[in-house]
């Protein structure tokens, strides 16, 4: 199903941007899938609409850094955003964070937390995530 977006880069949802894989290399950074606008409304089963309200209120944060927007798939279980995703975006954000400062930081191993901050939440460590979150303002 194709859903008409002023984002959507071809008429396949499954489009290269959503494919690309950001580094799980030596650079230390999550490897993650990245989900176009057309791949969210899927992956979420949602409108258009209400993806885009999901982004605008912190539910789930995206990049323009592949030319189109998209999101780390990761940020994403069992059709739904990470719950505790949205209260750690808005610290970060709080704390002067761009979206894909954000996003550079969720991915990458973390010293203190010894491993991504993601893998941490999806781990169920949301308090630690965020307390690191905070020394960075």
């Amino acid at each position: 199903m194709s859903v008409p977006s002023e984002n959507q880069p071809s008429e396949n949802p499954q489009s290269e941007t959503a494919a690309a894989v950001n580094g799980g290399n030596a650079s230390g950074v999550t490897a993650t899938e990245w989900l176009t606008m057309p791949d969210l409304v899927d992956a979420l089963d949602e409108t258009l609409g209400r993806v885009r309200r999901l982004i605008d209120e912190h539910y789930l944060v995206g990049s323009r850094r592949t030319g189109v927007f998209a999101v780390p798939s990761i940020f994403l279980v069992d059709g739904h955003p990470l719950s505790s995703l949205r209260g750690t975006i808005i610290v970060l954000q709080d704390a002067g964070f761009t979206d894909d400062e954000v996003i550079d930081w969720l991915l990458a191993d973390d010293e203190e937390l010894g491993r991504s901050p993601i893998a941490a939440l999806l781990a169920g460590h949301k308090s630690a995530v965020r307390r690191v979150a905070r020394t960075l303002a």
